[in-house]
């Protein structure tokens, strides 16, 4: 069994999730993967759960907080994988 990495319960399905920088993270559900890994936007501060939207290095949940904090925001269009030009 497996110590979840949030919550501390020891569960028996536990599961891992490696970064991309080479952490390791324990988890016995999604809820608490989400809860440590997701970034936060920065403008209403929620959990960017979805797809998100990334301006200059910068995190958001969706193109109307990027338009709200950012002047390249202005750029975003409110689709799945847009980029700013």
């Amino acid at each position: 069994m497996a110590t979840c990495a949030v919550c501390g319960n020891d569960y028996w399905m536990a599961f891992e999730v490696r970064t991309v920088s080479g952490e390791v993270h324990t988890f016995d559900c999604f809820e608490c993967a989400a809860h440590k890994l997701a970034p936060i936007c920065e403008h209403c501060q929620v959990k960017i759960l979805g797809h998100g939207v990334e301006v200059d290095g910068r995190f958001f949940c969706c193109a109307h907080c990027a338009r709200s904090e950012d002047e390249r925001g202005a750029e975003i269009r409110d689709a799945v994988g847009a980029r700013p030009a």
